[in-house]
């Protein structure tokens, strides 16, 4: 009898188990956590003023309260997000700026491009910074023209920036500050463009040239925009 009794028991236990198995991964998220990793794939995709917060919700499977109570407001929600994502990147951004400067009192241009560009194509494509969600969103904010997301990018880079067009003048005296500010504007349009990786120099090159591959990416980037800043300034 007891022996039956334990045979009863292990069906049971065995239906548990792939149960278990089952459960979605997505409720071992947070419903912050939840709405923050829907809302930045949709804010890449769609932009600022392609999505609403309805949208976001339902996507999430969450109640419209919810934002509310964690972020406020779509603003609230953006900056949480950058908050979360774009903090490393600057820091690493000094970090290596810094690291140049200790390693020699005036560091090539190259290494000073080099601690800008690298932090924002590497650490921006690893998953636990949002990965390619994260490069697109801060691309695509990157060229819109809302105050919020002018406002939210300067809370999360301009401390940073300052410091880089700071290290950049320095080594390059012969320069006007208002040239150095003017080519650091169009070195971010050539990181944001490479950052969308649209796909369109792909297919004019057969794939030959690849935005995706960063370490390519940054051994043909970081010479042109070293010519650019050195160049002379146009009379």
């Amino acid at each position: 009898m007891r022996r039956s009794s334990a045979l009863k028991k292990s069906p049971a236990k065995a239906s548990a188990a792939p149960h278990r198995a089952r459960k979605p991964v997505a409720s071992a998220l947070s419903v912050r956590e939840r709405i923050l990793v829907v809302a930045e794939r949709m804010f890449a995709e769609h932009g600022m003023e392609g999505v609403g917060l309805r949208a976001i919700t339902a996507a999430a499977r969450v109640n419209l309260a919810s934002i509310a109570y964690h972020f406020g407001s779509k603003e609230g929600l953006l900056e949480a997000l950058f908050a979360q994502r774009a903090a490393p990147i600057a820091q690493e951004r000094l970090r290596l700026l810094a690291r140049c400067f200790e390693e020699s009192k005036t560091p090539t241009l190259e290494r000073i491009l080099d601690a800008f560009l690298r932090p924002a194509l590497t650490l921006g494509v690893q998953p636990q910074f949002g990965g390619p969600a994260f490069v697109k969103l801060r691309a695509r904010l990157g060229t819109e023209p809302e105050m919020m997301s002018r406002k939210i990018l300067a809370k999360a880079f301009d401390q940073s920036s300052r410091q880089f067009i700071d290290a950049i003048a320095q080594g390059l005296p012969q320069q006007p500050g208002e040239e150095i500010e003017w080519r650091y504007h169009f070195m971010l349009g050539a990181m944001f463009y490479t950052m969308a990786n649209s796909g369109r120099i792909q297919s004019l090159t057969d794939g030959r040239c690849d935005p995706g591959d960063v370490k390519l990416a940054l051994h043909h980037m970081i010479p042109f925009l070293a010519a650019g800043f050195r160049s002379a300034p146009v009379p």
